[in-house]
């Protein structure tokens, strides 16, 4: 297995790197933003540049903070430094073609007004893909820690993996729609507080944030279990992470039925 491995440098760097640089970009659209009120249907054309650099460094910090707890001899693995430059591409890919969009006050998703815009939609689920795709590469050499806490180590792989899953079969169905709305609101339709999920028609964003952040919520649930007396945090974990995908497709199906999360 020494072929996987590099002999110099510490990989936790790049996905710090990659973490910060989202900081700074998200900053920097923060001040844009404050000096550019225009709308696209009434939303802050910023806005949703805004919430994918926030979500990337969530991803990114995540991803971090793995790599870090890794023990010494398994953060020179030459996988990781090949999931750290793909997801480098994705991300500053992703944001680029976002934030180009957002300048010209259009769509940037489920534009599919000219060829140039459906090449480039297509090309952002490839990233969205690789995104979702390369914290596997992580999670293998996670899952050969023996180091590691039992539950720290069960929660990171199946974060990766539910995660992974759920969002494809979510984010697939939504990149083949229309939008992510199921049913027309009203103009003065009711939606949830920053999150904007509408609060009178089926809404696929529910169903996808729980998806995603399968990659935050189960190694935090790993490491409380850790410092549980007695118990099996697996075991656990293994339970919990069924009931979580059951509870995910479960807000997908009932947004599929056009009823939204809450009614407002």
């Amino acid at each position: 297995m020494t072929t996987l491995r590099v002999t110099t440098g510490q990989q936790a760097e790049p996905f710090a790197v990659l973490t910060s640089t989202m900081i700074a970009l998200f900053l920097i659209l923060l001040i844009w933003a404050v000096f550019d009120p225009r709308l696209i249907d009434g939303i802050p054309v910023w806005l949703k540049p805004l919430k994918f650099s926030l979500s990337l460094v969530v991803h990114f910090a995540t991803l971090a903070l793995i790599v870090r707890s890794l023990s010494p001899e398994l953060r020179t693995w030459r996988s990781l430094t090949i999931a750290a430059t793909i997801l480098a591409a994705a991300g500053l890919g992703e944001m680029g073609y976002i934030i180009f969009q957002a300048a010209q006050a259009e769509h940037s998703h489920f534009n599919l007004s000219s060829s140039f815009h459906i090449i480039m939609y297509q090309m952002m689920g490839v990233g969205a893909v690789l995104l979702i795709a390369m914290p596997l590469l992580v999670a293998r050499v996670v899952h050969r820690d023996s180091a590691m806490s039992p539950g720290l180590r069960s929660g990171i792989v199946l974060g990766v993996v539910v995660s992974f899953a759920l969002t494809l079969i979510v984010a697939g169905y939504m990149s083949n729609s229309t939008g992510h709305y199921v049913g027309t609101p009203s103009a003065d339709a009711p939606s949830f507080p920053v999150l904007g999920w509408s609060g009178e028609v089926g809404d696929l964003r529910p169903a996808h944030f729980l998806s995603l952040h399968a990659l935050q919520i189960f190694p935090l649930l790993g490491l409380w279990l850790d410092r549980r007396p007695g118990g099996n945090p697996v075991r656990v974990l293994r339970v919990l992470a069924c009931g979580y995908a059951v509870l995910t497709l479960a807000v997908f199906a009932q947004a599929l039925l056009g009823l939204p999360l809450l009614r407002l």
